[in-house]
């Protein structure tokens, strides 16, 4: 047989013909007049497979898979005479029930493919699937015409990440899109996302969730798991992400989306959550896991409960091979069906625990994924922590692959911003790449990714707006969210007329977005930072489907100056190879990187340093000509005096962009940086 195409019936099951099918291909996959149905369960004593007319609960036709279907665990048929525009599938399983030994077969529950590349039950966004109807599976072709887009592949040290929310980046009726909180209205945006300059999208969760799981209402809002961080399918986009119905063409537009933003220079990273499904714990739902092999898919007690590392209720188990191979698949699948660039993985630390909970040395998945042919240039950046405790930045098992969003950037730097000038130890290092951190095992600098702001916590503009978090929108009497926010509320908490403080909370915002552009390591923001947007002192925004999450864009007019200085700043760094990695050593002699106080050379940074000074020197060979950048942040409430150091005779320091009153251009050589403020040069030839 050279085709399956040719392949014949061999057998007919309820009036269907059908014959044994491809072992070695999971989930349904359309053949020419026909589909293959392929599954697998260690401990199922029986598997059918059930036939639905679109949007029917009621199966028209249920095929029991022949005994002789089945080879090891495997349960594999083709079905002929199959039009996949006319039926949803799903499947139910029989076997023991014995949960002390997390075994929970039910031959009654319907069980959705846990390969589905598309799923029924919940296209339209915040309307509750109805509890007697089961989620249903769609078979998709996989025939998108990517032409002769070609991606990105950035180099690590070139990308500027841009983390946002694909319902809320355009919901809010000031977006202007024509198709807002849907894939196709954020294309719409690729233009302002160009002209910001960013480099790379990293979009919170796209899989197939239920953001209806545990709704409530509260003082009359509506609350939905609105971030999506509760996995339906893991190779199912979300449907209702959406602007058009796409029966059985699933992940057109997504990918549509994915090529453009490409064809732009824009890579595209998805947040991943493999370390919990939606199932929950002994009171959620059977989706599919429980139903296939619970005490595979999921981290069980020695008594059957679930162990619950992710806060979750549940916690998958990761490092057993079947699950393995489940992550490994999927993760090819979103690279090659969808051609993604990169994937950020939620409480990564969660996958490197092992069945028993324990941290693993060498954890074989992260070893997998690390070496793995397919995924050989996507990137893979880690959540080093979960909800177990397990905190992981700077000792990751790395193989000098993964990178991480690197918390200790965060948690010193939002110190030192807000006025902790005994900080400028830990700053220095932060802002030099982490060197602390990112030693054997990781590669360097690139190994950071910094950010000071990201969806869990304040927004940039709170972080200078509140010292405390207000999260009574939640409904927990404000005891959820992080109480460490390391913020300062400049004086007054939340909105104020106080024109002294409105100019303070800009400066501090620039100073953020300056020291974040002007450090070692990949630099991430969180959408709507760059002109202003506000959570209103909400930092656990997980359950707010409205304006509280959704960005207003009429912020950037509100907010112009802080918009321009972020797109001025972007620019500089792309301008200056220095400031992202290793050049050439400098004709001039400067080191690649240096540390320096008030005065150059000085490198003593104690706790009582007032100003932190950062170089950057390297030859471009590109330009014919040295790199140098100098950067100084005062985060002292007091004005100070800082020497620049001397440059070789013919070059000069032109200040390219400062937080306080000076205004770019000129030659200094000295400057009285006012309280709070940090300033930017760039050496040029006269």
């Amino acid at each position: 047989m050279d085709t399956y195409e040719q392949m014949i019936p061999l057998d007919v099951v309820e009036g269907f013909p059908v014959r044994p099918g491809m072992y070695d291909v999971n989930g349904a996959t359309a053949l020419n007049g026909a589909v293959n149905f392929t599954v697998h369960s260690k401990y199922a004593s029986a598997c059918e497979l059930l036939l639905y007319r679109r949007e029917e609960e009621e199966p028209y036709a249920v095929l029991k898979f022949p005994e002789h279907y089945k080879i090891g665990n495997v349960y594999s048929m083709i079905v002929f005479g199959l039009d996949i525009t006319e039926f949803e599938y799903a499947y139910r399983l029989d076997g023991p029930w014995d949960p002390p030994k997390g075994l929970l077969f039910d031959k009654n529950h319907t069980l959705l493919d846990m390969y589905a590349k598309a799923v029924t039950g919940q296209s339209v966004w915040g309307e509750k699937k109805r509890a007697d109807k089961n989620y249903h599976a769609r078979v998709v072709k996989n025939n998108f015409d990517w032409g002769n887009t070609v991606q990105p592949l950035l180099p690590t040290s070139d990308l500027i990440i841009y983390e946002l929310h694909v319902r809320g980046f355009t919901r809010h009726e000031s977006s202007g899109v024509k198709h807002p909180g849907t894939f196709s209205g954020l294309m719409e945006k690729i233009p302002y996302l160009k002209e910001l300059g960013i480099t790379a999208v990293e979009l919170m969760p796209i899989f197939e969730f239920d953001e209806t799981m545990g709704e409530r209402h509260v003082d009359g809002k509506h609350l939905l798991d609105y971030w999506g961080y509760n996995t339906v399918s893991f190779f199912a986009p979300n449907t209702s992400y959406t602007a058009a119905e796409e029966y059985n063409h699933e992940g057109t537009e997504l990918k549509t989306l994915i090529r453009q933003l490409n064809a732009n220079g824009i890579e595209v990273i998805l947040d991943v959550v493999f370390n919990h499904t939606a199932e929950g714990n002994e009171e959620g739902p059977f989706i599919s896991f429980k139903g296939f092999d619970n005490n595979i898919y999921y981290m069980l007690s020695p008594d059957g409960h679930y162990y619950n590392f992710s806060g979750c209720g549940n916690t998958m188990n990761c490092n057993h091979p079947v699950v393995q191979e489940m992550i490994v698949e999927c993760l090819r699948y979103w690279t090659t069906a969808y051609r993604v660039d990169g994937f950020r993985f939620d409480l990564a630390s969660i996958l490197g625990r092992n069945e028993d909970g324990s941290p693993m040395k060498d954890p074989p998945l992260l070893q997998r994924l690390a070496f793995d042919p397919i995924l050989g240039n996507v990137k893979l950046i880690a959540e080093a922590w979960d909800a177990g405790g397990l905190y992981q930045v700077g000792n990751f098992p790395a193989w000098n692959r993964w990178a991480e969003w690197n918390g200790r950037y965060r948690d010193d730097m939002r110190s030192f911003l807000k006025g902790d000038y005994w900080m400028a130890p830990e700053a220095a290092k932060r802002i030099t790449g982490s060197p602390d951190l990112y030693r054997e095992g990781y590669e360097g600098y690139n190994s950071s990714v910094n950010f000071l702001t990201c969806h869990d916590g304040f927004t940039l503009y709170d972080l200078y707006a509140y010292s405390e978090k207000h999260n009574l929108d939640n409904g927990w009497n404000n005891t959820d969210g992080s109480d460490n926010n390391l913020s300062w509320n400049c004086g007054a908490e939340g909105e104020t007329e106080n024109g002294e403080i409105n100019r303070l909370r800009l400066r501090l915002m620039k100073n953020a977005c300056a020291v974040l552009m002007c450090s070692r390591g990949t630099p991430m923001f969180l959408a709507g930072d760059e002109f202003g947007n506000t959570q209103y002192g909400n930092n656990n925004a997980y359950c707010q489907d409205n304006e509280i999450s959704w960005l207003d864009w009429g912020f950037i007019e509100k907010n112009r100056e802080l918009f321009e200085f972020f797109k001025r700043m972007i620019y500089f760094r792309k301008a200056h190879p220095a400031v992202r990695r290793d050049l050439e050593p400098a004709k001039c002699g400067f080191p690649r990187i240096s540390v320096h106080t008030q005065k150059p050379w000085k490198s003593d940074i104690s706790s009582d340093t007032k100003v932190l000074c950062v170089m950057y020197a390297g030859y471009n060979g590109e330009k014919g000509k040295d790199d140098i950048v100098y950067f100084a942040i005062n985060v002292y409430w007091e004005e100070q005096e800082i020497v620049l150091p001397g440059l070789l005779e013919g070059w000069d320091w032109q200040l390219y962009a400062c937080t306080g009153e000076e205004q770019p251009g000129g030659i200094w050589e000295n400057m009285r940086m006012e309280p709070r403020s940090a300033a930017v040069w760039q050496a040029v030839e006269r």
